[in-house]
């Protein structure tokens, strides 16, 4: 008899009220790559190059927030010329590679940015995006995240990393300010 096993989700989401309040604060979005922005698989091919496979639709909802005024930023722990490419392609301005203290990276946008913790957004899927989603404004996480990340998060979003979650968090950013969503 296949065991069925029941993935509980944070006491932290947000009612949508509350939820939009706290969106419309916002001024930054921060993202982790592996698992966010693409599905977190690792593909080589024959001669040893590396490649990930980032949604386009996430790449619309950075620069549409991006058009709004919002600073974007990514910060990951890995280290790779693809990450460079992307952020360069999509004009994203912080680009922290390498890390692994994610949260001193947000402490050090806001205070660049003048703003506070509670302005940033942030969406991670594993225990190394543990401190940061705890002290954000807004903490966001994909549908297939790992399970101490559920715990945390304010939102859990409908689709998994690399399959349009960064841009259903976009959109919500957006629809709370009265900018009309394009992917729901």
């Amino acid at each position: 008899m296949p065991r069925t096993t029941t993935r509980r989700t944070s006491s932290k989401i947000l009612t949508t009220t509350a939820r939009t309040k706290v969106l419309k604060r916002l001024r930054l979005l921060a993202l982790d790559v592996d698992g966010v922005l693409t599905d977190g698989g690792m593909y080589y091919g024959e001669g040893g190059e590396e490649f990930k496979k980032f949604q386009t639709r996430d790449g619309m909802g950075i620069k549409l927030l991006q058009a709004e005024g919002f600073i974007t930023a990514i910060v990951t722990t890995e280290n790779t010329q693809i990450v460079r490419r992307r952020a360069k392609k999509l004009g994203i301005p912080e680009v922290h590679q390498g890390i692994r203290d994610k949260l001193s990276v947000l402490r050090d946008l806001v205070t660049k940015y003048d703003m506070t913790l509670g302005e940033v957004a942030y969406m991670g899927d594993d225990v190394n995006d543990l401190e940061a989603l705890r002290e954000v404004g807004f903490a966001g996480a994909p549908a297939d995240c790992m399970d101490p990340v559920r715990q945390v998060v304010h939102y859990l979003c409908r689709r998994n990393g690399g399959e349009g979650a960064v841009r259903e968090v976009t959109d919500l950013i957006l629809s709370a300010r009265g900018v009309r969503p394009v992917f729901q």
